[in-house]
């Protein structure tokens, strides 16, 4: 090649490391606002076929189980399986924070994300508020996810979130234990339970107990070598 041809094929395939970053950071954020308005339907078309999500040491597989977690398990009791938004529920998910890396092929792709959630039920709308939850409260968690392209369109295979800290409004995360406890039992066993639990070794004590989320992302002055010693 020239050095023009040279040049030229560099910015093209940057150009295209970009636009596959921005959809996939489309694609973590529309989650966000399909979670938000109990979508389990939406939720699941953004995952491959194969895909799954990781919550409280637990896997839900394929979309019948992503359904099963946002359907069943959060829109369930959240609001009686109607689709958001529900007055007097406050059910909010801010993503932000993204670290975004595509493999050199431009076929699958590492995502970090942060989670910040705002809940709870009005005063007036009482009687639709589960037991087990506290009126308000607040979570936050980070998301360290893969993505596959199929088809020319960016999915997630694998959405790993792990909870930091819960916190009761009126008390404080200081003087909160988690209302969220990690999975014991599988489906169908458990009805809204996951498929399959994640290895004992694995197992995730939710807050006040904190996990650690390696970082699948090189350092930007030590690279990989930073993130291979972070990973183990």
């Amino acid at each position: 090649m020239s050095d023009t041809e040279s040049r030229l094929a560099a910015l093209e395939k940057r150009v295209t490391e970009l636009e596959d970053m921005a959809a996939i950071r489309r694609l973590h954020w529309a989650y966000g606002y399909y979670i938000d308005f109990n979508r389990p339907d939406e939720v699941a078309e953004l995952f491959s076929e194969d895909g799954c999500v990781v919550f409280l040491s637990g896997e839900y597989v394929g979309h019948a189980g992503v359904k099963r977690l946002y359907g069943d398990w959060i829109a369930g009791r959240f609001t009686g399986g109607r689709p958001g938004p529900v007055n007097g529920l406050l059910l909010d998910h801010f993503q932000m924070q993204d670290i975004i890396t595509v493999a050199p092929d431009g076929k699958t792709a590492k995502g970090r994300f942060h989670g910040i959630l705002l809940g709870g039920w009005h005063d007036d709308f009482q009687d639709t508020k589960e037991e087990f939850m506290p009126q308000q409260f607040m979570e936050a968690g980070i998301y360290e996810n893969d993505y596959v392209k199929v088809d020319g369109v960016w999915k997630i295979q694998r959405l790993d979130y792990m909870m930091q800290w819960q916190g009761d409004y009126e008390n404080g995360w200081a003087h909160t234990t988690a209302h969220l406890q990690p999975a014991a039992k599988t489906f169908p066993e458990d009805p809204l339970g996951p498929d399959r639990l994640l290895p004992p070794e694995q197992h995730r004590e939710t807050w006040p107990y904190r996990q650690d989320v390696p970082m699948h992302f090189a350092h930007p002055k030590f690279g990989i070598a930073f993130a291979d010693s972070v990973k183990g």
